[in-house]
C-alpha cells in the first residue's frame, strides 16, 4: 500500500511541476508582449523620427521648446530658438520630441 502512495504522489508532483513551468512561460509571453514589444516600437519611431529631421524643420524637445533646425551632425543639430536669431543652441537629436516638416508649415 505504500508503494501505491508513494507511485500516485509521484505522479501528481509531475503534473504540478508541468503546470508551473506552463505557468512561467505563458508569463514570460505574457510579459513579452506588454513591456518589451510596445517599448522595441517606440524606440524604432523615435529613431525614425529622429532620421528625418532635416534643417528647416520645426521641432518640438522634450523639454518642451519650439525651435528651427539650423544645421545638423551625425548625432547633434543646432536650433534656432524664438524669434532673437541670436538664440542658437546645440543639443542632441535624441531630445527631439516631435518633428513638423517645413513643407507642411
Amino acid at each position: 500500500m505504500l508503494n501505491l502512495m508513494t507511485e500516485s504522489s509521484a505522479a501528481a508532483g509531475g503534473m504540478s511541476i508541468i503546470t508551473m513551468v506552463i505557468y512561467i512561460v505563458f508569463l514570460g509571453v505574457l510579459m513579452y508582449f506588454i513591456a518589451i514589444r510596445p517599448q522595441k516600437k517606440e524606440q524604432k519611431r523615435m529613431a525614425a523620427l529622429i532620421a528625418s529631421v532635416e534643417v528647416g524643420d520645426t521641432i518640438v524637445t522634450t523639454s518642451g521648446f519650439y525651435g528651427v533646425v539650423i544645421d545638423i551632425t551625425d548625432e547633434d543639430c543646432i536650433v534656432e530658438f524664438g524669434s532673437n536669431k541670436n538664440c542658437r543652441i546645440p543639443m542632441k537629436k535624441t531630445a527631439i520630441a516631435e518633428v513638423e516638416k517645413a513643407d507642411q508649415a
